[in-house]
């Protein structure tokens, strides 16, 4: 049974349950299908808000209960309340959780110096943040906590997932290099020197990490990331081929030389590099996509939903979380100057 099945990391992962001979339920709000499910699936309607709708629709039990959808103490509770009925959960967690040696996370982010300064390649072992429910990340650590307390009733493995790429994605972070490019941008600016990692985790890469879980139960935290964390300026650069565009970019050393300049959605001052060597060893995982090769169909997805409408329209989550990203006049001007 997959929970948030037609969101953009349900819908991969029940296709990759499906076609690896599981009977799968799909679970979301609407109870809709994906076309691209085996015809097998079965959907159901359910909002994961509301715990009697959750129970009815899991029943009698099922062997595996995947929830994409989870993010607070509360969604674990309702899990854990499910443990004599369901086998074993995987669950999506965020690499949000981590913490530095000083105590810097991405709650701290905004402040000076607060951006976390983590070991690369950040491992499980990592500190977490204290969990709560004030923020993405202390709820996210709250998920975690309740989770592997139960682990006894409920084996569940966590997969903490980096910058989620695919279509279906409602903050896709290519979409600062695709509108820029359709606006006919060729000259860009890019802070930290265009060196900003950001550990990216695609659909495909977190279906693969799910349909082996599904078959090793066990009660683990895993980074879920993609092979490689490719630099701001790679990630540009691969955008403009897959567009077949040419930009001339802009190096600023340091952070964004003035607001609106520079500082893309993965523009950070310290990587953000996960390490998957407990995935491989744990669960036998090998990724089935690298970032570059699964461009053409995020792009693809990005220019349909822009079509015609305004970014902000079509992507309403995305400006609420970073504001306006295309300041065109700020940029001129600093240039200009």
């Amino acid at each position: 049974m997959v929970i948030g099945a037609t969101g953009q990391i349900g819908r991969v992962a029940v296709g990759a349950l499906a076609r690896d001979g599981w009977e799968v339920t799909a679970v979301s709000r609407g109870g809709g299908r994906d076309a691209d499910w085996p015809d097998g699936v079965r959907v159901a309607r359910a909002d994961r808000e509301d715990d009697a709708a959750l129970a009815a629709v899991v029943g009698d039990g099922c062997e595996v209960l995947v929830d994409v959808v989870a993010f607070s103490a509360a969604h674990a509770r309702q899990l854990t309340s499910l443990a004599g009925r369901v086998g074993s959960a995987v669950v999506i967690s965020s690499v949000a959780v981590y913490e530095d040696g000083e105590g810097r996370t991405f709650d701290t982010q905004d402040e000076p110096d607060g951006f976390p300064h983590y070991p690369v390649p950040v491992t499980e072992q990592q500190r977490t943040i204290r969990p709560g429910d004030t923020s993405y990340s202390t709820r996210k650590a709250a998920l975690e906590r309740e989770l592997l307390a139960a682990g006894d009733r409920l084996p569940t493995t966590l997969l903490r997932a980096g910058a989620v790429h695919g279509p279906h994605c409602r903050t896709p972070r290519e979409l600062y290099f695709v509108k820029r490019n359709l606006d006919g941008r060729r000259r860009r600016v890019l802070a930290f020197g265009g060196r900003s990692r950001f550990h990216p985790a695609s659909v495909h890469n977190l279906a693969e990490l799910i349909r082996l879980a599904a078959a090793r139960p066990g009660s683990r935290v895993l980074n879920a990331v993609d092979p490689e964390a490719p630099t701001v300026a790679e990630i540009a650069a691969e955008i403009d081929a897959v567009m077949g565009v040419e930009t001339d970019t802009v190096l600023v050393d340091g952070p964004p030389p003035a607001p609106g300049v520079g500082d893309t959605p993965w523009s950070v001052p310290a990587d953000v590099v996960c390490d998957m060597s407990a995935a491989e060893r744990e669960l036998g995982y090998r990724p089935v996509v690298r970032y570059a090769r699964t461009l053409p169909e995020t792009v693809a997805w990005i220019e349909g939903r822009l079509a015609g409408r305004d970014w902000r329209e079509a992507y309403p989550k995305m400006f609420r979380s970073y504001g306006d990203l295309f300041d065109y006049a700020a940029e001129d001007a600093w240039l200009g100057a």
